[in-house]
């Protein structure tokens, strides 16, 4: 399967990543990840170039990698710095290192073309260090489906109804349409439910009793990072959409890391404006957010068997298109072409690195 490269992707938690060998799967390449001895983090391809032995098999050595079969070892760069037994070291004796950035508590990597590493592209919510604003970190989901079907999964308003009626969804949502906004690497879907029951999520952390008006702007950048904005407020309270901030306000922010191409890691967070000094409440609200996230991982899980169930048949599924289709059908004609310029472009963007066995 072909993937964007030319991008951040979240690893994992930053907190996780220690003085211990850990290996990741990105876009189908294998890495071994480890923080060094001044606190920064490490990430090279996890296979010697010698028999192509996992690194992360092996043994950290002050800021070196020692192979666990021969002992090869590597520097953080990738490049061999010791053959047991072996004085001359072949100019190939290397491993691909990848750019790593740490941003809201996560590490990032980046797989493509390392010069084009430009720590300004990272994801960003400027509400996360607003002090007006709390951020919290819930978790990261693992889903066994393309993340193409998740990805399409968060720029669905129209699910929420059927999927998650007991956290984000009510039937007031059942029939109206949502707006769709387009930017040459970004996509907006939104919608207004004005005069409605609050969702349960907002009823039980927002405390409102009364009829609200609520909205959800699904707010997707290329290829796979969402800052999904939900909120209430009394109804006729906020008339001016723009003020949204003057309400009940959330940011559920989605990371994606593509891991195969029936893997995907969910790694997400929040920012609110309520309730921020009630730190108590927040493993319960933690806990809720999960439990509505779980439900598309059941509907994603499923899906994905069914899928691979008719291709193995040699029968695909002829699927029908809705009106609610147009983003996310928009969101994969945008990727598709996002890989074709980065091919067109060659090099490291485009086509990973491929290990050449060193010389004896």
């Amino acid at each position: 399967m072909k993937y964007v490269r030319n991008v951040w992707y979240p690893l994992g938690w930053a907190e996780d990543i220690g003085r211990e060998l850990s290996r990741h799967m990105v876009l189908e390449e294998a890495i071994v990840v480890y923080r060094r001895e001044d606190g920064k983090i490490a990430a090279l391809q996890d296979a010697c170039p010698h028999r192509l032995a996992p690194l992360s098999l092996g043994k950290l050595k002050g800021d070196t990698i020692e192979c666990g079969y021969h002992g090869m070892t590597f520097d953080c760069s990738g490049k061999c710095v010791r053959i047991p037994g072996q004085e001359i070291i072949p100019g190939n004796a290397v491993v691909r290192a990848y750019p790593i950035e740490e941003k809201y508590g996560l590490a990032w990597i980046w797989m493509g073309d390392p010069a084009l590493a430009d720590p300004a592209k990272l994801f960003h919510i400027a509400q996360y260090d607003d002090p007006n604003w709390r951020a919290v970190k819930g978790g990261t989901l693992r889903i066994d489906c393309n993340y193409l079907s998740l990805c399409d999964n968060l720029l669905d308003p129209a699910h929420v109804t059927f999927v998650h009626p007991s956290t984000l969804g009510t039937p007031a949502g059942a029939t109206v349409p949502v707006n769709n906004e387009y930017g040459d690497r970004s996509i907006i879907v939104w919608r207004w439910i004005r005069d409605a029951p609050a969702i349960p999520l907002f009823s039980k952390y927002g405390k409102f009793t009364a009829n609200v008006d609520r909205w959800h702007y699904y707010n997707y950048t290329a290829p796979c990072f969402y800052a999904i904005d939900m909120g209430s407020c009394l109804t006729g309270t906020i008339p001016d959409m723009d003020k949204r901030h003057e309400g009940v306000q959330m940011f559920a922010c989605h990371l994606l890391t593509p891991v195969d191409e029936r893997t995907v890691l969910q790694h997400w967070f929040h920012v609110r404006n309520f309730r921020t000094d009630e730190l108590e409440m927040e493993a319960e609200l933690t806990a809720d957010m999960d439990r509505a996230f779980n439900e598309d991982k059941v509907v994603l899980q499923r899906i994905q068997l069914e899928e691979e169930r008719e291709a193995a048949r040699g029968k695909p599924y002829k699927r029908i298109v809705l009106g609610i289709d147009a983003a996310p059908r928009r969101m994969r004609k945008m990727i598709d072409q996002m890989i074709v310029e980065e091919e067109q472009a060659g090099g490291i963007g485009a086509i990973p690195v491929k290990l050449e066995t060193a010389s004896a």
